[in-house]
């Protein structure tokens, strides 16, 4: 019987620490405060924006939604970043993908200030998340690690196969589990028999950002699966990086939805709380 990785109590268990942190520095003055920003004309990123927020409130933090037009200029997001920066209540910052396309997402997310990016995505917090220093790390690297320990399962010394590269994915948590030390094998679409490389594996995490990239026929009885990939199928349901059928042919696999992206959310406060305590430190040095 396949063990399907859900990562509602693994989220909750985050929440619940989240909410108690949240409390603890409303009694010290500080009102954790979230910014995202959204541009207009991607339903997907809307609903994932809403959801943040109903979080949020949940949690006790504060979401602040800037709602942008889609005919919104990259100067125009530029100078709302730089506002954010500077904005000592706003603690966190994030920016909802895709945007349109005269506008540049990696010099938007160049702009933001590493010590408010909880999304991790400046080049300050990925160098961080490669060599372990002290920063905010990627959030959906973290949640597919959080995700399998909290099921019980070690990465210390196991053959693991990782599919995928790409830079919000793929290559940082390829850095995360090196640190977890782990075997690591890469794959991505210059791989002749992706196959090959996952019947020696363990562990498998897919990050592709494809639908059915892993099938059946690649996978073995053994195998631990986390599915990182969320995909829009043709008849509107969200879908993993690993085919459905899969789940019947494997030790144990992370559901979409349901599985990996439930945790990143968690994640994400988790690092704001993160950034507070960065932005503490710094406020400190500078007194």
């Amino acid at each position: 019987m396949t063990l399907l990785m859900k990562a509602k109590v693994a989220a909750d268990q985050v929440y619940e620490t989240i909410r108690a942190k949240v409390e603890e520095l409303k009694t010290k003055g500080i009102q954790p405060r979230m910014a995202t920003i959204l541009v207009e004309g991607d339903p997907a990123s809307a609903y994932y924006a809403k959801v943040k927020q109903k979080i949020a409130e949940k949690l006790g933090v504060q979401f602040t939604l800037y709602n942008l037009h889609a005919e919104v200029t990259e100067a125009e997001v530029l100078q709302l970043v730089a506002e954010l920066n500077q904005d000592t209540k706003v603690h966190g910052i994030m920016l909802e993908l895709p945007l349109p396309k005269p506008i540049s997402a990696a010099k938007i997310e160049q702009a933001i200030s590493p010590q408010k990016d909880v999304d991790g995505v400046t080049p300050a917090n990925k160098w961080a998340a490669m060599t372990g220093e002290a920063g905010l790390y990627p959030a959906t690297p973290q949640a597919c690690i959080k995700l399998l320990k909290h099921y019980g399962y070690s990465l210390a010394g196991k053959n693991v196969t990782l599919v995928g590269r790409g830079q919000t994915v793929g290559m940082p948590l390829f850095h995360l589990l090196q640190r977890e030390n782990a075997t690591v094998t890469v794959c991505h679409s210059r791989t002749p028999h992706i196959a090959s490389h996952l019947s020696h594996a363990e562990i498998a995490f897919v990050a592709v950002g494809r639908p059915e990239v892993v099938n059946q026929q690649m996978v073995h009885a053994d195998l631990v699966v986390i599915d990182a990939g969320i995909n829009e199928a043709e008849d509107g349901k969200m879908v993993g990086d690993v085919a459905a059928d899969v789940a019947d042919h494997v030790q144990a696999i992370s559901p979409v939805p349901g599985g990996v992206g439930t945790l990143t959310t968690a994640i994400l406060y988790e690092n704001l709380l993160k950034a507070i305590e960065i932005q503490r430190e710094e406020a400190g040095k500078h007194e």
